[in-house]
């Protein structure tokens, strides 16, 4: 043990820093188990003061910060490299809900609040807070806020940055930056709070936020339908929208192999309808009003969509076990995938009336160089987004497609790109895509976000190799000479 953890444990007591190797292990590997570190110690704060404290003993010993909430994140940002000299700051113990705002509809929360949690307390106070995602019970607020996380319900509220009216935020050198506003109308300058929503802690750590909340949802309806292609499903989307509106609170796509691990993997998953087709949309209506009869307007749209030949057959949830059963079956694909083996995972966005070009044409340059490839996609056709991830079946092969991993992503980003879209849609960067992105950003974006990171980190100690790697390394390497 060195002398910056001692001051650590005399600052912070025992109990807030992790030195033993088995203690620390949780937090040196991702969830997918594809990056392993190392680190100087795990520091667990229990208040923002504390949290500031560390990051100035950080700053004062050119110390590495990787801040780390619920460690659910899919491209390794929230994971140290294997040099050891960083810490990772865990925010776990930062969970409070400090405030709630009925009038206002806000909330103030802390950054190591679980999104279930945060969900909880706004249906306490008969809200809802619309961000819902698969690893709600154990990925974090700050996580949410560091990665603009999007989930299934971006087509009617948005993603994190629209969710958000104020951050708290320890600044690199220590300070703490409370812009906690409730505001919707502030035209007072820059709006800073956006720099380190999606910025995965490069820029300073997000240790507290206020949060829109909605009107409580009184009714919904659920259903999962056989569509043709996804060119029929994009249809669907659109029939459904033009019928019920924003009522159409989430829309999501399932391809087969998909739902095919679900089945294989989960206890308990059961298949949705008689015969699995090549595809299937998951559809939610919703309402706060609680008048709508949403079940026969859902069966209403689904009767006309089959008329047209964009749907066939579906299962309408008759209940709330029935509709959390199918819930089940698309937000369990993940853990599913991970379960069945290492994958190379795409988080990939075009436009919406792109979709069907894009499954189309990829699938074609993919099986062209490797037949026996493994497509599984899925994700949030609403909104453009799709989870579009490749594998293949036999171990041995499955590492030989994994070795050739940036073939694969060239061929995968180039079309995206081609198309009008992002290479990362909700996932963020992390060390899994620091350097794809400098093939499809231009010299000039690439400058602008390290003349950001320059400003912010000058000695490139926060969460180094993640978004702009080579960035940070050169100027922790400058500050250290």
């Amino acid at each position: 043990m060195d002398d910056f953890v001692r001051g650590l444990i005399a600052a912070l007591g025992e109990d807030a820093v992790l030195t033993d190797s088995d203690d620390m292990a949780p937090y040196l590997r991702d969830w997918r188990g594809r990056y392993q570190g190392a680190a100087r110690a795990v520091v667990r704060p229990g208040s923002v003061d504390a949290l500031a404290e560390v990051v100035s003993h950080c700053a004062a010993a050119k110390v590495p910060i990787v801040p780390q909430g619920g460690n659910t994140g899919l491209c390794g940002g929230a994971t140290p490299d294997a040099d050891g000299q960083a810490i990772v700051l865990c925010l776990g113990r930062l969970r409070r809900i400090r405030e709630i705002d009925v009038d206002n509809n806000t909330i103030t929360v802390e950054a190591g609040c679980t999104l279930a949690s945060l969900q909880a307390a706004a249906a306490e106070v008969d809200r809802l807070f619309p961000l819902s995602l698969a690893s709600e019970g154990s990925c974090t607020v700050g996580g949410n806020l560091s990665t603009n996380a999007g989930g299934v319900q971006v087509l009617r509220y948005g993603n994190m940055r629209e969710l958000v009216l104020g951050l708290e935020v320890v600044l690199p050198d220590g300070r703490i930056w409370d812009g906690l506003r409730g505001l919707r109308k502030d035209n007072t300058g820059y709006d800073l709070k956006q720099l380190f929503i999606g910025a995965e802690g490069t820029l300073g750590v997000i240790t507290a936020a206020v949060l829109k909340l909605f009107p409580a949802i009184r009714r919904r309806a659920t259903a999962w339908v056989a569509v043709p292609d996804p060119a029929a499903a994009v249809r669907l989307l659109g029939l459904l929208r033009s019928l019920s509106g924003d009522r159409v609170t989430a829309f999501e796509i399932v391809g087969r192999t998909a739902l095919e691990m679900v089945l294989a993997h989960i206890p308990g998953a059961r298949a949705p309808l008689r015969n699995t087709r090549d595809w299937a949309v998951l559809i939610e209506l919703s309402d706060s009003s609680g008048r709508a009869d949403l079940d026969s307007e859902l069966a209403d749209g689904l009767s006309q969509a089959a008329e047209q030949g964009l749907a066939g057959e579906a299962a309408l949830a008759a209940n709330l076990a029935q509709a959390e059963a199918l819930w089940a079956l698309r937000e369990n694909i993940s853990e599913a995938q991970r379960l069945e083996g290492i994958s190379i995972k795409h988080d990939i966005s075009v436009p919406v009336s792109c979709i069907p070009v894009f499954l189309e044409r990829v699938s074609i340059a993919l099986k062209r160089v490797w037949p026996d490839i493994r497509i599984v996609a899925f994700g949030h056709i609403g909104d453009g987004n799709l989870h579009y991830n490749l594998s293949k079946a036999v171990e041995a092969d499955n590492k030989a497609l994994i070795a050739s991993s940036a073939e694969v992503n060239r061929i995968v980003h180039d079309l995206v790109v081609e198309l009008g879209g992002s290479i990362s849609a909700e996932h963020g960067l992390g060390q899994l895509k620091r350097d794809e992105i400098t093939h499809y950003k231009s010299a000039l974006e690439i400058d602008m976000m390290r003349a950001v990171k320059r400003a912010f980190d000058p000695q490139g100690l926060m969460n180094p190799g993640k978004v702009l790697a080579m960035a940070s390394a050169e100027n922790r390497s400058r500050a250290q000479s």
